[in-house]
C-alpha cells in the first residue's frame, strides 16, 4: 500500500484517512441523526482492514463521543495492527453541548490528557489546533503560545508531531514561525476549491503536509445522495437544515455536478465517490484526504480511491463542469 510522508515528521500515511465527524452521534449540534456505535467501529474496522492506516477525529466530535468510539476500537485491535490517530484541541464544550475557545497551555494541556483517557492511548500520533478561532472569524490571538505549548507537549511524548486546521495563509505564517508545523487541515473537495489557491501552495513551498477534509462535502458528492434521501433526513441530521450545500439553489447546481461525476465513474468502472476523491487527491500538495463512512458497507464502497486516479480526459471533463459560484468554505466547515 503507497504511504506518503507526513510533513517532515516520522509519519507515514494511506492517501486516504477516515474521519468521524459523520458517526459522533446525534446529541450535539452538527449530528447526522441516529448513529449505533457497532455500525460506527465496523466501518472503521472495515476501512483498516481495506488499507487505511489513519483515524481523525476530534474532542467537540459528540462531545467526546466520537474519541470513545475510536477507543473501543483500539481495544479490539492487536498493537501491532493499530492505526494512527490524529485529534485535535482548542474548540471546547460543556455538559450542556455549549462551544467556547481556547489557545491557553493550561487548556491543551487538559484537552490533550481528556483526549488521550478517551482514546485508550498513551500517546496522539497528531494533534492539530481545531480552530485558530471560534466562531470563525473572531480574535485569533494565542496562536504562537499553543504552537509552543504544543512542542512541549511532543518532547514530553503525549504527542508525535503538530498539526493545524482551518488556518488562513497569515496564520499559517504566524504558526510556522513559531516552530515547526507538520501539517494542515483545510476544507478542500469539489465544492469548496479555495485552498487550492491559497494554503495548499503555501504548505507545498513550506513541506506541509496536508490533509484535507469535506473531501465528498458531507455525503452530497458520494453519488448517493438525492432530494428525496434529503428530505426524508432526520430533523436532527445538521445537514438538512443548516448547511448551504443541501439547500437549493446550491443543490441544483452539486446535483448536477454530481451527475458528471456518475458518468466519467461509469467510464471509469468507479463509484461517483471515487472521482470526487481523486480529484483532490490530484492536487501534488495534498497528502492526504479525509473520509467518512457510518458502517461497513459505505466503507468498502470508499476503499477503491486509495489507489484510482483520474485522466487527462476525466480532469477535462470535470472541469468544464465545476460551478463557478461557490459558497464560503467558513460558511460549511464552521461545523466542523
Amino acid at each position: 500500500m503507497n504511504r506518503r510522508q507526513l510533513g517532515t515528521s516520522d509519519l507515514m500515511i494511506s492517501p486516504l484517512g477516515l474521519g468521524t465527524w459523520a458517526i459522533a452521534g446525534p446529541h450535539w449540534t452538527f449530528g447526522w441523526g441516529p448513529q449505533k456505535d457497532e455500525d460506527s467501529i465496523a466501518a472503521l474496522r472495515q476501512g483498516i482492514d481495506g488499507g487505511i492506516n489513519w483515524i481523525d477525529t476530534a474532542p467537540v466530535y459528540g462531545l467526546g463521543h466520537a474519541e470513545k468510539v475510536i477507543g473501543t476500537l483500539l481495544s479490539q485491535i492487536p498493537g501491532s495492527e493499530r492505526p494512527l490517530i490524529f485529534s485535535k484541541c482548542s474548540v471546547l464544550f460543556n455538559e450542556k453541548g455549549e462551544f467556547s475557545h481556547s489557545l491557553s497551555p493550561t487548556s491543551i494541556a487538559a484537552e490533550v490528557e481528556a483526549s488521550i483517557k478517551r482514546l485508550r492511548v498513551e500517546t496522539i500520533d497528531l494533534l492539530q489546533i481545531h480552530w485558530p478561532s471560534f466562531p470563525p472569524g473572531g480574535p485569533d490571538e494565542g496562536i504562537e503560545e499553543a504552537i509552543g505549548t504544543m512542542q512541549q507537549l511532543k518532547a514530553a511524548g503525549k504527542i508525535r508531531a503538530i498539526g493545524v486546521s482551518n488556518f488562513s495563509t497569515e496564520q499559517l505564517e504566524r504558526a510556522h514561525t513559531a516552530g515547526q508545523i507538520d501539517s494542515i487541515q483545510p476544507p478542500y473537495s469539489l465544492l469548496m476549491r479555495n485552498a487550492g489557491q491559497t494554503v495548499l501552495p503555501w504548505a507545498k513551498q513550506h513541506s506541509v503536509g496536508a490533509i484535507t477534509y469535506s473531501t465528498l462535502q458531507s455525503g452530497l458528492l458520494s453519488g448517493r445522495m438525492t432530494r428525496e434521501r434529503i428530505a426524508a433526513m432526520p430533523d436532527n441530521d445538521w445537514r438538512k437544515t443548516m448547511s448551504p450545500e443541501f439547500q437549493e439553489p446550491n443543490l441544483s447546481r452539486n446535483l448536477a455536478l454530481v451527475e458528471v461525476l456518475r458518468g466519467i465513474g461509469a467510464r471509469r468502472r468507479q463509484s461517483a465517490a471515487s472521482i470526487a476523491i481523486a480529484w483532490v487527491l490530484e492536487n501534488d500538495a495534498v497528502t492526504g484526504a479525509i473520509v467518512g463512512a457510518r458502517d461497513a458497507n459505505q466503507a468498502k464502497e470508499l476503499l477503491p480511491a486509495l489507489t484510482f486516479r483520474l485522466n487527462e480526459e476525466d480532469l477535462a471533463e470535470i472541469d468544464a463542469a465545476l460551478p463557478e459560484a461557490l459558497g464560503s468554505d467558513l460558511a460549511f466547515a464552521a461545523a466542523t
